[in-house]
């Protein structure tokens, strides 16, 4: 797109503005400030003075001012009922047309000069959610950005599973025609995270998670089958037998318990209601590693899927967030 836009992604913890001129990364601007504060506080009024400065920021290593920009566009949490404007999910099936459709310019003039644009989440299904189908249900707000993004890098026609670690995991359907179907989210990033600093594992690992510099396959693959045939807290302690009896380092005691927590996403793509993957499709797993690499071979040991694809942005790359944003207002 031609001209001067800013994207605004916010996520829980942090917020990101990036400065675009005719579809070129010009500046950044970062905040440790996310939707959490929000809830905290109860109010939002941390998180708009976050955003404003981030935007004044960004503008000025630009060296542009306002009356350069053409527009301002918004994604993630930012549109929760915690972010600045509460923006409903888009509902499945939902492409970039689709998502520009929803999109709901409001005038904040206390945070910017111009109106945001606000772009929707999406969400699995417009039906009530009950005991009986709420195993069904997913949303997500500021993946289906990145989505639209990393579908610019693929051939188009396909069906694709999408793949995007966090602490958060989110596992995306795509159908043929680019458009979200349904997606799976999984809290194994947080599950970690926990085991490692909080549990009695910690000192198994010395609360070190897994070095994306020595990936162990062994390590990670063992953890997989481990908590496959025995579950995941059975599965967890004899990471610390193969500490104490067997004399394994921390760093291969790390990736067999990423492999274990892992192993419940892999059964969850296969046997979840909330997602449906056509046996065709492609994966693309995108993200930092060691998580990426470690889902990847995952999967493919796991032999659901005929291609798994590792996305590596190229150098100077624009931030998925931000390219995506750029692909669902070339459809508004």
């Amino acid at each position: 797109m031609n001209g001067v836009y800013l994207t605004i992604d916010t996520g829980t913890t942090n917020t990101r503005v990036t400065v675009l001129k005719d579809g070129a990364l010009l500046a950044q601007a970062k905040s440790e400030t996310g939707v959490r504060v929000s809830a905290i506080d109860g109010d939002n009024h941390r998180l708009k003075q976050a955003v404003r400065q981030c935007l004044d920021e960004a503008l000025d290593r630009a060296g542009i001012g306002w009356d350069q920009v053409c527009g301002v566009a918004a994604s993630g949490m930012i549109t929760s009922n915690v972010g600045l404007c509460e923006i409903p999910h888009c509902t499945a099936p939902a492409g970039a047309a689709e998502l520009a459709a929803a999109i709901q310019s409001v005038s904040m003039p206390e945070i910017c000069p111009l109106p945001i644009a606000f772009i929707p989440g999406v969400k699995n299904s417009g039906a009530p959610v009950d005991w009986n189908n709420f195993e069904a249900m997913d949303i997500m707000r500021g993946e289906e950005v990145e989505v639209m993004a990393l579908l610019s890098h693929f051939a188009p026609g396909k069906p694709y599973l999408l793949v995007l670690p966090g602490s958060h995991m989110k596992f995306v359907s795509v159908d043929r025609e680019g458009r979200i179907t349904d997606c799976l989210t999984s809290i194994s990033g947080e599950l970690l995270a926990a085991i490692t600093t909080g549990t009695i594992l910690a000192d198994a690992v010395q609360r070190q998670f897994a070095d994306p510099e020595q990936f162990d396959e062994q390590a990670l693959l063992a953890g997989w089958r481990t908590a496959a045939r025995t579950g995941l807290g059975r599965a967890c302690f004899s990471g610390r037998i193969l500490n104490q009896f067997a004399g394994q380092p921390p760093q291969a005691i790390a990736y067999y318990l990423l492999g274990a927590v892992l192993q419940s996403d892999v059964a969850a793509i296969r046997g979840s209601r909330a997602l449906c993957v056509p046996p065709e499709a492609e994966v693309v797993v995108a993200g930092k590693d060691p998580l990426r690499r470690a889902i990847a071979q995952l999967l493919q040991a796991d032999g659901a899927f005929a291609a798994v694809h590792l996305y590596t942005p190229e150098p100077g790359a624009l931030p998925m967030a931000a390219e995506g944003v750029l692909r669902i207002l070339e459809q508004a």
